[in-house]
């Protein structure tokens, strides 16, 4: 009876006994690892120079209500210089009517286009009368990165300000498709946990160097799988001082429109069927022509300088290799007969924006 007695009335004693009814001391934990301390430092000298860039897609009329609705879409920056330029992706801007930044101080500004290239996925923003001084990011290099070491990310994942993220460079030398039928070449890839709202954000380097411009994932969820992309610095570099410099990037071309590559695999083609040429281009100069009135396939383009190519990514990239103004021998079909082709390669960037 005694043992029954005391085994039922355990749990109430021991709540009286051992029940704490103050504050529980805190327990010290010494310094912080010298690790922990470079992170932290790394995010305070870099993430004021980070901004949550914010575009107003075009109006367009609702099918379902008798208004008119626009969609906002949220991406990163990066502040390039005191004088307010900020680099983003295209993809973050591209088809906005109005575009603003909130800076890490969380002063809101608008935003205008100075220039954008696509065919890297880079677009630079000037921003309209800060009220505060403005820090650009500390610029590093990418030619001498190597596998393994530290990567960090500050960006707005999910609209979640300031938010950074730790990894590594998983890989170097990839090349990342464009919405334009363009590669961009020597792109990052890292772990560091990269999301929708990241794109457009700094990737870093131990040093809070930046290394490269966050720009996509692959993921089946659409959240972060631990494969993310960024371009490298070297190119947003160059890029980004063209665009300041003359509101666009010269784009080697020779002047065509290919038909979409789904369709051409589907035709059985293997090679870039010419749709049409633009006027007074290398390509019309030289004779070549796209799909007739009827729809027949007039020329289709399958190697440049005796390589084959497959696909307007595979010429961009030989065009972009030879550079503007060099002569390239194309090899042209037209009905099951190939015949050589020179054309001078030009800058179409014009033609673009026209």
């Amino acid at each position: 009876m005694l043992l029954m007695s005391a085994w039922v009335a355990q749990p109430y004693l021991s709540a009286l006994w051992f029940s704490v009814s103050g504050p529980r001391t805190v327990t010290a934990r010494g310094d912080l690892s010298q690790s922990e301390l470079s992170t932290i430092e790394l995010f305070k000298g870099a993430s004021p120079s980070v901004v949550h860039v914010f575009a107003q897609a075009s109006q367009q009329l609702s099918p379902f209500f008798d208004q008119r609705e626009s969609a906002v879409q949220s991406g990163s920056g990066v502040i390039w210089d005191a004088a307010g330029h900020v680099i983003t992706n295209n993809h973050v801007i591209s088809g906005a009517s109005r575009i603003g930044a909130r800076l890490a101080s969380g002063e809101f500004l608008t935003a205008r286009v100075v220039g954008t290239a696509p065919n890297y996925d880079i677009a630079v923003l000037q921003l309209e009368r800060p009220r505060s001084a403005l820090r650009p990011i500390a610029i590093g290099r990418s030619a001498d990165l190597k596998v393994g070491q530290a990567a960090f990310a500050i960006g707005n994942p999910y609209g979640l300000e300031q938010t950074l993220t730790t990894g590594i460079i998983s890989a170097l030398r990839r090349r990342l498709p464009t919405a334009t039928a363009h590669e961009v070449r020597g792109v990052i890839q890292t772990d560091a946990a990269i999301n929708p709202g990241n794109s457009g954000g700094p990737l870093l380097d131990s040093a809070g160097r930046l290394i490269g411009l966050n720009s996509a994932i692959i993921s089946g969820s659409g959240a972060s799988a631990g494969i993310g992309f960024a371009i490298p610095v070297d190119v947003v570099n160059r890029i980004a001082t063209a665009l300041i410099r003359d509101g666009h990037v010269p784009v080697p071309g020779i002047g065509i429109v290919a038909a979409n590559e789904n369709e051409t695999a589907r035709l059985g083609i293997d090679g870039i069927v010419i749709l049409r040429t633009l006027p007074q281009s290398a390509a019309e100069k030289a004779g070549i022509e796209g799909v007739t009135a009827s729809g027949v396939v007039e020329d289709v383009i399958t190697a440049v300088n005796g390589e084959a190519i497959h696909s307007m990514s595979d010429l961009a990239t030989k065009l972009e290799d030879a550079g503007i103004g060099a002569e390239v021998k194309l090899t042209v079909v037209r009905d099951g007969q190939p015949r050589s082709v020179d054309v001078t390669i030009g800058d179409i960037s014009q033609a673009r924006r026209e």
